[in-house]
């Protein structure tokens, strides 16, 4: 079912039409800022032309979301499931505590993309940027993976500051040819070529084949794969070292 909306109509009556479709695909056009589009939908496949607002995919539950252009802050905030599909940029703090499911974005990804994701059991966080991402990256990250592939950066570093700030759990994967910046000593950075990491390459070749990406030209690269150093934690952020 195709839904028209533009920038006249209020966020909460164009997800009210969402939600009242009985059709397990819908496509919005004319979406201009609306919020909280897809908010804790399940079983469906939503296409969006436009820009939703903030929050779009909020707890997302297992709906697939597809995003023709760019997005705003807080895509997949607290989502559980599903995937969200930018083939344009992300703003700041995608997939805010994010809990399972997988978003890909085929260009920039803004401020604490993944801050405060986590992993529970069976489900399992993925955050894929084909550009870069800006600083806080993985900020208190305790579980999941997010990879950033440095594509098209003009020149710019693949990360902002403070990267992997407060990090204690999943893994953060940097295609460069050598950190950007400088880690906190917690941090423990290990150069590997993307043909050995094994245990992303079937993320990668999802995400490339959505984007029409060649695989094989992806992972042919040098890449810094970021973990909490366990000898040396952050518990004197919170309590003293005795």
């Amino acid at each position: 079912m195709k839904i028209t909306t533009n920038a006249d109509e209020h966020f909460k009556s164009l997800n009210e039409r969402i939600r009242a479709c009985a059709d397990t695909e819908i496509r919005v056009e004319g979406c201009m800022g609306q919020r909280y589009i897809a908010a804790g939908s399940r079983g469906k496949k939503i296409e969006i032309c436009g820009v939703p607002g903030n929050a779009l995919g909020a707890y997302l539950d297992g709906s697939d979301v597809i995003v023709h252009g760019n997005v705003q802050d807080q895509t997949g905030d607290t989502m559980n499931g599903g995937s969200i599909v930018v083939y344009g940029s992300a703003g700041d703090a995608t997939g805010y505590a994010m809990r399972g499911g997988k978003i890909f974005v085929r260009g920039d990804v803004g401020y604490r993309t993944g801050i405060h994701m986590k992993a529970y059991r069976e489900t399992f966080p993925v955050i894929v940027a084909g550009g870069r991402a800006g600083s806080f990256l993985g900020e208190y990250l305790a579980g999941g993976v997010i990879v950033v592939l440095g594509g098209n950066t003009d020149g710019l570093p693949v990360v902002g500051n403070f990267c992997a700030s407060g990090m204690h759990g999943g893994a953060i994967y940097l295609r460069c040819e050598k950190l950007p910046h400088v880690l906190n000593e917690q941090i423990s950075a290990e150069k590997k070529r993307g043909t050995q990491l094994k245990e992303i390459h079937g993320i990668l070749r999802e995400y490339c084949g959505i984007f029409g990406l060649s695989f094989e030209e992806t992972v042919d690269a040098d890449f810094f794969v970021l973990t909490p150093d366990m000898a040396n934690p952050y518990r004197q952020l919170y309590t003293g070292n005795r």
